[in-house]
């Protein structure tokens, strides 16, 4: 039989270290991509291939996807796991960072996902996933960039599901709830840069202290639990086109699709301790 080969994009840390893991044990020939390549440089030991790449610069992605192709002769899974998250006001966030969060978020992954068809669709087989988050499918307050771009990339999915589907190419879309990594810190960080002073200070605070880790300890699930679902999802002859999977993501995700808009809001207010005025 043909080994299958993946990419996964943030491989570093958190969900995108854990699923080059476990792709790697399932017997997938894994390439971990990255900006930081010394943070990869522990997967070697494991038979991972690092390689070095911004998914904002599309030589580093055209070149990647080059290499694998080279050196395997095929492309069988790519992982879509880049991300950050971009918290602030509206009014406070600068338009080059809310591009920045488009850059890495969407276009990416969607480049990225470009690269790899043509191999896909020769092969007449391959598996596109997509980590988004519940994100893509609730709102935080102060989180409008980041959830935007979540949001997008599930319509960008459920398009794409359809384009490719004569081609014999799956589109599986992932989305976590917490989860044990360096993202709530990141955006508990830049959400008090952007808006910690100033008129949305309260609310700045608050959402700040709901996404650090300290204040979610115990309820952030492993990033093992997530990758988990991705090896299952990717061996699946008939995947399913979502999994929510990790602390809170099903339980958020039904009650806002059963709550009115104003009560969803409320709720998640009282859930992030922000001020109602």
């Amino acid at each position: 039989m043909t080994t299958k080969v993946a990419l996964v994009t943030g491989a570093s840390s958190g969900i995108g270290e854990a699923t080059a893991l476990k792709l790697q044990e399932a017997g997938y020939i894994v390439y971990g991509a990255a900006r930081r390549v010394p943070r990869m440089q522990h997967l070697t030991t494991s038979g991972i291939r690092p390689l070095a790449m911004d998914v904002t610069a599309d030589a580093d992605m055209e070149a990647g996807v080059a290499k694998i192709v080279a050196e395997t002769g095929r492309i069988d899974v790519l992982v879509n796991n880049a991300g950050y998250g971009s918290y602030g006001a509206v009014e406070d966030v600068p338009m080059d960072e809310a591009r920045d969060q488009f850059e890495v978020n969407v276009f990416g992954a969607a480049r990225l996902t470009q690269l790899v068809l043509p191999h896909m669709r020769a092969q007449r087989s391959g598996t596109i996933v997509n980590i988004t988050s519940m994100g893509g499918k609730i709102y935080t307050s102060l989180g409008a960039w980041y959830h935007a771009t979540k949001f997008a990339l599930e319509a960008l999915s459920d398009c794409l599901r359809m384009e490719v589907k004569p081609f014999g190419i799956d589109v599986v879309v992932i989305e976590p709830g917490g989860v044990k990594s360096e993202w709530g810190d990141i955006a508990a960080e830049k959400v008090r840069t952007v808006s910690g002073t100033g008129p949305y200070a309260p609310q700045a605070n608050a959402v700040a202290n709901s996404l650090s880790s300290e204040a979610n300890e115990g309820r952030l699930s492993s990033p093992d639990l997530i990758a988990k679902t991705i090896v299952k999802a990717v061996r699946a002859r008939r995947p399913k086109t979502r999994y929510a999977i990790g602390f809170g993501a099903k339980l958020m995700i039904f009650l806002h699709g059963v709550l009115p808009n104003r009560t969803f809001d409320s709720f998640m207010r009282r859930a992030t301790g922000v001020p109602a005025s």
